[in-house]
């Protein structure tokens, strides 16, 4: 794992932080690579029950693209014939697919801002705890670029089209209360208490219960792009496998006895 993300899981919580402060935590080759190998494990690993994103220091949480090294690939490609941006498929989307496909919650804890990829990343997530000092900024046609890291699927379903095709044809920055006034955001939380209220948050996600909330995000997923009888199904289907689960047996034991359920994931 490159020094410029770390990863950590602690009683079933595992914390992807990109760790590229001096660069306003801007996503070159090296960090592409290791969060998406990081995001791929963390969807895995049996042992991980919710993820908690975010940046390190407290100006982004993520730019997106570092230009400095892209100008690079970009002068090669354009020498050679071929393509600066392979990074789409190789980089950018199996990294959304694993946060956005996880059977687990996904909490984006955005110190600040988050332009381009860094954007898409936080929108891919089920959650969005933002600072009040931090905003939104697609920034890709600033660039000459579409829209990418599912971001032009992604938008629409927070903001619907006509607002999506506003923000992604005209690059604004987007600060904390308008976030949240749009849906970009669930959540402002003063700047000094986002680490802690962010952890809080994702530590009672993954001390749910794991296989109805991995259900949930399919459901969903499904809803989105399916008529009302198939999802009807779908519904069916997975309702089965939430039932079958011991975590359900847990909370109806636990609601006959007035208890609070103790989870195990399972």
């Amino acid at each position: 794992m490159a020094d410029s993300v770390l990863y950590e899981i602690e009683d079933g919580l595992a914390t992807l932080t990109i760790n590229r402060p001096e660069a306003m935590n801007a996503l070159d080759t090296a960090t592409k690579v290791a969060l998406r190998d990081a995001a791929q494990d963390a969807a895995e690993n049996a042992s991980v029950r919710a993820v908690l994103l975010t940046g390190a220091g407290d100006r982004a949480f993520c730019v997106g693209q570092d230009l400095k090294e892209h100008v690079g690939s970009l002068s090669a490609a354009r020498e050679s014939g071929g393509s600066a941006l392979s990074t789409v498929h190789e980089h950018y989307n199996p990294l959304v697919t694993a946060l956005a496909t996880m059977p687990k919650p996904v909490v984006a804890a955005i110190n600040g801002v988050a332009a381009g990829a860094g954007a898409a990343l936080a929108w891919a997530c089920d959650f969005r705890l933002l600072a009040d000092h931090g905003g939104f900024n697609t920034s890709f046609a600033g660039v000459a670029l579409t829209a990418d890291s599912g971001a032009s699927w992604t938008l629409p379903r927070l903001v619907g089209h006509a607002k999506a095709t506003e923000l992604l044809m005209f690059p604004q920055t987007v600060k904390a209360e308008r976030a949240l006034a749009l849906g970009l955001t669930n959540r402002v939380v003063p700047g000094a208490e986002l680490a802690s209220e962010a952890r809080t948050f994702a530590r009672g996600l993954a001390d749910g219960p794991t296989v109805a909330y991995g259900a949930i995000k399919s459901s969903l997923a499904y809803g989105a792009s399916h008529s009302l009888v198939e999802t009807l199904a779908k519904e069916d289907e997975l309702q089965t496998l939430a039932g079958a689960s011991a975590d359900h047996w847990i909370a109806v034991q636990a609601f006959l006895a007035k208890e609070k359920p103790r989870f195990t994931g399972a």
